[in-house]
């Protein structure tokens, strides 16, 4: 915009510098062809006078004018010559405009072209008889006045445009001032500061566009705090009974010897861990839906390094080896993200990793750029018995749960957490086979910018 409307500056300028300065440049142009022209022929008519006088002072009087003329100025006076006054000058050339002034007695003017004037500019004049006067002058100090008056003004022009120029940026950036507060609101909310808002300045129409987003945020962000309110407290209300029953299911279960009531105990008690597993995988899907917070830069390679820490205890007990690939630590970029996301991410994918490795499996942790100047991959593959087309398809579905090993004791919920807390961070996920057989999760994540760039 800014842009456009500089570029709208310079031609509202340049169209009024077109309608003023060039009609005027051409006046003074024809102003100065037209004296010139009325001067040579008045001297020319003087010295036809003096030509037509034929007497000796007369003839004298010729020579001396058409001297004095050809020193001030840059004309040559050439003179047919009578029987009683042959002056020391040159003879004008036998053409149509001699033999129209001296036959038809008119004068002609010759500017030697038809576009401005050429070189010389020739006035013939008759005097009495068979006799004229001519003068040859030349246009050579016409043509440089002609340049002092188009160079002025065309360097005028080019002040004037660049003043114009700048003007109209120092305008465009107060006019779009308001606009840029607005974008920067609008930038920062979708990274998920929903407390960014907008100084309500500029024109009306910016400051009622202002109010109406700030105000649109204030109830946005109302509305998520409600969110985050109500599923504390779900989080209190629900996880408080389900504990509660399962410690009266085992009271229960540790009062009676009976098998057959034993048995409808225990799996009373199986259901209501199930249900226990599924609130929280519940809850946590609600938190991640329901808390957004601004994306700020951090240290990929330090997080992925610390969850790798926390997860290898586990793969141990198994044999399980968890490998870490790509570039050292210290040169994995940072990436725009929440604060916590990429550790959730992290435990969700590994634990799903970790559940269908076999026993001495290995998983493959990968950092490497992505496809984009702006892009980091961050890839979990495991050995396990992977996915077919249509469970990748519908593995990101919330309560689906593949015919692996995590069809037996998952919620289902995991991948659809991993999936919306990359979605909230600008990022992407995807599930594609592993080298050698298994699932590997790719994660890319929007790279921060670096520090002076």
């Amino acid at each position: 915009m800014n842009r456009q409307l500089i570029r709208s500056y310079i031609l509202l300028v340049a169209v009024a510098i077109l309608l003023f300065t060039v009609p005027v440049a051409f006046t003074l142009t024809k102003q100065l062809r037209d004296d010139t022209e009325l001067s040579v022929q008045r001297e020319a008519n003087t010295m036809a006078l003096l030509l037509g006088n034929g007497d000796s002072i007369s003839c004298e009087a010729l020579t001396a004018a058409a001297d004095a003329y050809g020193e001030e100025t840059p004309g040559l006076v050439q003179v047919t010559p009578t029987r009683t006054c042959t002056p020391d000058l040159p003879r004008p050339a036998e053409d149509a405009a001699l033999s129209r002034a001296v036959h038809a007695n008119e004068p002609t003017t010759d500017w030697g072209s038809a576009f401005i004037w050429g070189r010389n500019l020739t006035v013939t004049v008759p005097a009495k008889g068979d006799t004229s006067v001519r003068i040859v002058y030349s246009t050579s100090d016409m043509t440089r006045r002609l340049w002092s008056i188009w160079g002025f003004r065309a360097g005028l022009a080019v002040f004037v445009l660049a003043a114009a120029a700048a003007i109209g940026a120092y305008a465009a950036r107060r006019i779009t001032a308001p606009l840029r507060e607005l974008n920067s609101m609008a930038s920062k909310f979708s990274d998920g500061d929903l407390t960014a808002r907008s100084p309500v300045t500029g024109p009306p129409e910016t400051q009622t566009l202002a109010r109406t987003l700030n105000q649109g945020a204030e109830r946005l962000d109302t509305l998520v705090a409600s969110q985050r309110i109500f599923v504390a407290d779900a989080s209190h209300q629900l996880r408080t009974p389900l504990t509660a029953l399962r410690l009266s299911l085992d009271n229960i279960a540790d009062g009676v010897d009976d098998e057959f009531v034993r048995e409808d105990v225990e799996q009373a008690t199986a259901e209501v861990v199930r249900m226990s597993r599924l609130v929280n995988g519940l809850l946590v899907l609600a938190r991640a839906e329901a808390k957004v917070t601004a994306a700020e830069p951090l240290p990929l390679g330090d997080i992925v390094a610390e969850r790798l820490t926390v997860w290898r205890p586990a793969a141990d007990e198994r044999g399980v080896t968890i490998a870490l690939r790509g570039s050292s630590v210290g040169d994995r970029p940072s990436v725009l993200a929440s604060p916590g996301h990429l550790d959730q991410v992290l435990d969700n994918v590994l634990s799903n990793a970790l559940e269908v490795s076999p026993d001495g499996g290995t998983i493959t942790v990968r950092l490497e750029p992505g496809s984009g100047a702006r892009e980091v991959v961050l890839s979990v593959a495991d050995g396990g018995p992977g996915m077919s087309d249509a469970e990748k398809s519908r593995a990101f579905d919330r309560f689906w749960r593949g015919q692996g090993l995590t069809g037996r004791s998952g919620s289902g919920l995991g991948l659809a957490v991993v999936k919306q807390l990359v979605t909230d961070d600008g990022g992407t996920v995807a599930l594609t086979d592993a080298p050698g057989g298994g699932l590997c999760v790719r994660i890319t994540l929007r790279a921060a910018p670096r520090s002076g760039s």
